[in-house]
């Protein structure tokens, strides 16, 4: 039912943004010692797409990862933990941010090197398909990563095995600190690039949860009916720093007035009126849903920071493959 979708799009999309609001405020307490890449305000391109996806389902990740991870399955606590190094985490506190993975979520795992989880997750789709499961893989990447040759490679090598693969491009415009006027020729387009491979292809809004559910089922229903992969670019934007927990608009790179567009862009915002317009669900109804959302948030960090730090002795483990 739709009411009952919408209302779980809604619950994600919060659930990843108060999770992330927290490990923000939490930050300067300097008792998560890695990196931090927030998706604050690019919420609605996770949810909607692991929305589409089955429990036997992979999905890969990049540097910014939080939101897919807790979007595809994994657990809250166990990522906060990761963040602050325990033995709880889901990689025992041996990754953090950068390097979520959770094979109980059927998160294959992130990796901060850009481009680098692509071929890592066409590689999981081509080992489906020679075994005949019936499993999609979904990979997330920024648009940055698709100026690395590894992009081209595995999206031809995709098309031509027909592989049960989704490439999910979050187009958040930026590169570090870098627009894509400094990067890519000008009117140069993602989805037109996959295209050229003979990938089918689309762009879309990413801050319209429900259009991005919609692209995201029919691209995993083709892919698991054996039509072979696509593309879908979805325009989003990120609110906070390129790697940490601050708004860096003073650094210049990036326009005041860009930013304040973006953000009546919300994605909650958006949702929570049409939840409210369609009569789904009441005031009432949404201030519930935040406060049990705040009330798990909060019980993961205490979680985390109640855990342990992993004993010495581990360091050895779960480096390699059995």
């Amino acid at each position: 039912m739709k009411s009952e979708l919408w209302m779980r799009l809604y619950t994600q999309m919060l659930r990843v943004r108060l999770a992330e609001e927290k490990i923000a405020a939490l930050y300067a307490e300097q008792e998560m010692r890695c990196p931090v890449h927030l998706c604050i305000g690019q919420e609605a391109v996770a949810a909607g797409v692991c929305a589409a996806l089955l429990p036997q389902d992979y999905t890969m990740s990049a540097h910014r990862a939080h939101g897919h991870y807790l979007a595809a399955g994994g657990s809250l606590k166990a990522m906060m933990a990761e963040l602050y190094g325990k033995v709880t985490g889901c990689c025992r506190g041996k990754g953090g941010s950068m390097h979520l993975i959770d094979l109980s979520a059927g998160f294959l795992g992130a990796v901060p090197i850009v481009g680098s989880t692509i071929a890592i997750g066409v590689g999981a789709a081509f080992g489906s398909a020679l075994r005949g499961e019936n499993r999609v893989t979904i990979i997330f990447f920024g648009e940055a990563a698709t100026e690395e040759g590894v992009f081209h490679e595995s999206i031809n090598f995709a098309a031509l095995h027909r592989l049960p693969v989704v490439f999910v491009c979050e187009n958040n415009l930026y590169s570090v600190y870098s627009p894509l006027s400094v990067r890519q020729p000008e009117g140069l387009r993602v989805y037109e690039m996959a295209r050229g491979h003979g990938v089918e292809a689309q762009q879309a809004d990413g801050n319209d949860v429900v259009e991005v559910h919609r692209l995201a089922s029919s691209a995993v229903s083709k892919a698991r009916e054996g039509g072979g992969p696509t593309l879908l670019e979805f325009m989003t934007y990120r609110w906070r720093e390129h790697c940490g927990p601050s708004f860096d608009n003073s650094l210049g790179y990036r326009e005041e007035q860009e930013f304040l567009e973006w953000q009546k862009r919300c994605p909650l915002d958006r949702m929570r009126g049409r939840l409210l317009s369609e009569q789904i669900c009441t005031e009432d109804d949404l201030e519930s849903v935040r406060q049990c959302i705040e009330d798990e948030v909060e019980a993961s960090v205490a979680f985390a920071k109640s855990s342990p730090f992993p004993e010495a002795e581990c360091a050895g483990e779960l480096v390699y493959a059995e």
